[in-house]
């Protein structure tokens, strides 16, 4: 009886992914199954994931492979090297041992089979794993510091494009004579940035009222849509409209690409930043009603809330009515990412501050007490 083979084909990069790596693996790996008298029942390709960046339970394929093992679909786990396992080495050598646990073989097209028969083997498993984990922290390196030269050069190096600009190709070619785009300032977009800048600095817009504003005027984004007040405040923050290109550390001053004058981008962060202060973000205001205004957090994600309110209006019998308002811990985070905050999104004022009025109350009680305690001792010496 044939013995079953599961394949894995695994490329990394989008590079890779266009130029279509994986037929050559599944060649090589049907070519080798073929040669040892082995049946391919199933294979699986995972394609643009990294096997350094991305954890065993982050990639589906292999997580379909484990479940497989454990219901003993298969006798042989096939690749075309070791390393399209993964390339993490506190996590992908103990993968490896814990499918020949299973009781399935692990084989590697270029290198045979991997074995634990003794300790040398379990070391050599350990050290092909931590040379593969270099390899990938030296490519990021040299990755991130020729990118870091690009931009230090002057020169766009991928990414998205902020609202304002667009990629076009001017004939700059890269090491491979291959034409690469860079950025230039879009007009009908740029008029748009000048605009939410103007009417934040000059007018008193905030970012909410600035939506609100462009929405009623007909202004969109690129995706046809109303532009939110999260991207209006992402645009606020934004360095590059002075004319620079930004990749993480290094700034490159690019007059060519320069939307908003200096002087008013700083007239727009330091009226973001008293904002701030007035809503509470870094001091503290004390005009509020509600007892922990600017001092509670969620202790879900962590993030201030913020002291919201609604209203409901009650009409009596005789016929006279009255607006109650309700004021409420909100948490803004949980509001626009659902999914990134398990707490509540909302907690009532009077219920939350009387809690806290009340251990406050006990703590107090209890520096009474230590103070009566004190005096009386001194009162007996």
């Amino acid at each position: 009886m044939k013995k079953r083979v599961y394949t894995l084909y695994r490329v990394s990069t989008k590079g890779q992914v266009e130029k279509d790596d994986i037929p050559m693996q599944k060649e090589a790996c049907r070519n080798f199954a073929e040669s040892q008298g082995w049946e391919i029942v199933k294979e699986f390709s995972e394609k643009g994931v990294s096997g350094f960046k991305k954890s065993a339970k982050e990639r589906d394929e292999l997580q379909k492979i484990q479940q497989a093992a454990m219901e003993g679909k298969f006798d042989i786990l096939l690749v075309f090297m070791f390393d399209r396992l993964g390339r993490r080495d506190d996590e992908t050598p103990f993968i490896v041992e814990w499918f020949t646990k299973q009781g399935i073989e692990v084989w590697s097209v270029n290198e045979g089979q991997q074995r634990f028969d003794t300790h040398v083997d379990k070391l050599m498993n350990y050290i092909r794993y931590w040379q593969a984990s270099g390899e990938s922290l030296k490519t990021s390196v040299r990755t991130r510091t020729r990118l870091e030269q690009l931009t230090g050069e002057g020169h766009y190096t991928g990414g998205t494009v902020a609202f304002g600009y667009k990629r076009v190709r001017l004939g700059r070619v890269n090491k491979k004579n291959q034409e690469v785009c860079d950025l230039v300032i879009d007009e009908a977009e740029a008029e748009i940035v000048r605009l939410i800048f103007h009417k934040y600095v000059y007018e008193g817009y905030g970012a909410q009222k600035l939506s609100h504003y462009l929405y009623e005027q007909g202004v969109v984004g690129r995706n046809n849509k109303n532009i939110p007040n999260t991207s209006i405040v992402r645009m606020i923050k934004n360095k590059g409209y002075t004319g620079y290109l930004i990749n993480g550390a290094v700034e490159t001053e690019c007059p060519q690409l320069r939307i908003i004058e200096p002087e008013l981008f700083e007239q727009a962060q330091e009226l973001r930043q008293a904002r701030t202060c007035e809503r509470g973000g870094t001091s503290l205001g004390t005009s509020s009603k509600a007892l922990l205004t600017g001092l509670v957090y969620c202790g879900h994600c962590g993030n201030r809330l913020s002291l919201t309110s609604s209203g409901r209006t009650h009409t009596y019998a005789d016929g006279h009515t009255v607006k109650e308002v309700r004021p409420r811990y909100s948490c803004f985070y949980k509001i626009r990412h659902p999914g990134n905050c398990d707490g509540q999104s909302g907690y009532g004022v009077s219920k939350l501050d009387s809690i806290v009025e009340e251990v406050v109350r006990q703590i107090f009680a209890q520096f009474r007490e230590v103070s009566r305690k004190k005096l009386l001792e001194s009162v007996k010496t």
